[in-house]
């Protein structure tokens, strides 16, 4: 039982923060001004790591490079950690770690999507003039877009977001099918 209360803690601290590190990615490919309080609570979680990655990794053609290979290293320590709670050798399993943290990668990056999908469905309903909403209103209408093209508002709703959410979870099941060809299993992911 303490296993799986650890690895609950582990999945759920190292998923927060490697969204938080994605999030943060997101908000630049986007361009979404700085001076909010998302993008200032995002930059004081992920600054530690990502200020002293960009000393090392340059940003090119205007990616963030630095911020995505800490959402990598995050996913690495998270694996690491993973399997010394589960009685294995980290070092025995390090090359293939190193791998499989692109799987988890991915999976964060769907699940933040699929979340920020949902707070924007559900901020809709609720409070749709929440200083948020336009935050992430700027987040996912690049998303949106290229979905409003094609499936057209069903009485006056649009439908985009749902469809955007069952875009990501079959893409989160593509990443699961991914992560279980990798290890033979369903281990981790």
């Amino acid at each position: 039982m303490f296993t799986e209360i650890a690895l609950f803690l582990l999945d759920t601290v190292f998923s927060l923060f490697g969204m938080a590190l994605l999030l943060r990615l997101w908000m630049q490919l986007t361009r979404l001004p700085t001076r909010n309080p998302v993008s200032q609570g995002v930059f004081q979680v992920t600054d530690w790591l990502v200020r002293p990655l960009r000393r090392i990794i340059p940003g090119l053609g205007g990616f963030d490079w630095a911020t995505l290979v800490g959402a990598w290293l995050a996913a690495v320590v998270y694996l690491t950690l993973a399997l010394m709670v589960s009685g294995g050798n980290p070092l025995d399993f390090l090359p293939f770690s190193l791998l499989m943290a692109i799987p988890s990668v991915l999976k964060w990056g769907v699940s933040l999507v699929m979340w920020v999908t949902l707070l924007m469905a559900l901020l809709s309903w609720v409070n749709p003039h929440s200083p948020i909403t336009p935050i992430i209103h700027h987040l996912t209408a690049p998303l949106l877009r290229p979905i409003q093209r094609v499936v057209p508002r069903l009485g006056g709703f649009d439908i985009s977001p749902l469809v955007l959410f069952v875009i990501a979870q079959i893409l989160l099941m593509m990443i699961a099918r991914l992560g279980a060809g990798l290890t033979g299993t369903r281990f981790l992911l």
